[in-house]
């Protein structure tokens, strides 16, 4: 069901056309000329407009470019009973989103009406999905550690330096890297990443560099690997202390000589990518073990970023907070949950060895299950 506005200096025209969507469950308002119906636009909020070319005060190609000067986000669908191609090609250029020839065909109209809707629909859930996607990549905190770190990709993005990000689990390592990669020279190409740590080690190398049909049983087509997949982009190699030493080889060479070989193939692949690291462990001590190459490791080590731990930022608790509260109350549709003071220093003093991670899961359990004012005792009791 859609909120539909029709404006025509017709009034028979406005009571059929309204009969016949009523009967389709929208709601309508009518309008009886092109002025009245832009005050009710400026005003109101309609999924879809049927809008008369030619009316009295304000015709229907100037409201149309009313419209776009006010930035009206609603689908106009023009109608007429005088025009022909070109006014038709001129409504459609200037925004319209479809034009439809009086006598109005019914189908016809209903399908342009169900058309747009579609349309709105599509264009509202890309911008919640480009509102995740900014959040996601938003860097939250004011302590030294945090804005070093800003600091450090304000220089680094526009190069491409290798970066090794070290850092305990869930400390952000990842989002570090994805926002070099929003302000590197390449944010127009992929980020693709790769969990060293969540792949089995014999297929690490079929998932980095491709195969071949036929190169081993279960390869039955051909298929690109990561390092073809980033072409012209970033490749981020998370938990890189958890490659084997085999692919760490092919790694190197394909690091050193921008070539890479897809596994079962002889043919030379020159790639061109950026490559991003990160780990928890300690690569020297993993070296000493010789669990890691240590030529690897220089060549990844250009560009050290170390993502310091929740513990070691308290400072940046209070707003991380906020930020939380405010980004997962929005995710489920309810009024922002205030913090009481005694809640928040409770927060502040608690240990975090599961780092943001933790800590947000911790603030969407105190919204499901807290009081209206999360309480020092909710915090006590369900964190």
């Amino acid at each position: 069901m859609a909120k539909i506005l029709i404006i025509d200096d017709e009034k028979a025209i406005r009571r059929s056309i309204k009969e016949i969507l009523e009967f389709e469950k929208h709601n309508i308002d009518e309008a009886e000329d092109g002025q009245m119906g832009l005050n009710m636009l400026l005003k109101n909020n309609y999924d879809v407009v049927l809008c008369d070319i030619k009316m009295p005060k304000l015709d229907g190609l100037e409201l149309l470019q009313k419209l776009m000067e006010s930035e009206v986000e609603t689908a106009i669908i023009m109608m007429s009973g005088h025009g022909n191609i070109e006014t038709a090609v001129d409504a459609v250029k200037n925004g319209a989103y479809d034009y439809l020839a009086k006598p109005i065909d019914l189908n016809r109209l209903l399908v342009s009406i169900r058309n747009a809707l579609e349309k709105n629909n599509l264009v509202t859930e890309t911008k919640v999905l480009k509102r995740k996607m900014a959040k996601g990549v938003e860097m939250i905190g004011e302590s030294k550690g945090m804005n070093d770190i800003k600091e450090m990709i304000e220089k680094v993005a526009p190069t491409d330096a290798k970066v090794l990000i070290t850092g305990s689990n869930g400390s952000g390592k990842e989002l570090v890297a994805k926002w070099i990669h929003e302000k590197s020279n390449r944010a127009a190409g992929p980020l693709v990443e790769v969990n060293c740590a969540a792949i089995p080690s014999e297929l690490i190398e079929s998932e980095l560099f491709g195969h071949e049909k036929g190169s081993f049983t279960s390869a039955v087509a051909q298929r690109k690997g990561k390092f073809e997949l980033a072409e012209g982009g970033t490749l981020f190699l998370d938990e890189i202390g958890d490659m084997s030493l085999s692919a760490q080889a092919k790694v190197l060479r394909a690091l050193q000589e921008s070539k890479i070989t897809r596994v079962g193939g002889d043919k030379e692949i020159k790639v061109n990518v950026r490559v991003i690291a990160a780990t928890n462990k300690d690569l020297e001590k993993e070296i000493e073990k010789e669990n890691f190459r240590r030529d690897l490791y220089h060549r990844l080590n250009v560009i050290p970023i170390h993502v310091p731990s929740l513990n070691d930022r308290r400072d940046d608790i209070p707003v991380l907070a906020d930020y939380f509260l405010n980004l997962i109350c929005e995710e489920m549709g309810l009024a922002k949950k205030a913090l009481h003071p005694e809640a928040l220093d409770c927060l502040v003093k608690r240990d975090w060895p599961g780092n943001i991670r933790e800590f947000r899961n911790v603030i969407e359990r105190l919204i499901i299950l807290g009081a209206k004012e999360i309480t020092k005792e909710d915090v006590l009791k369900f964190a």
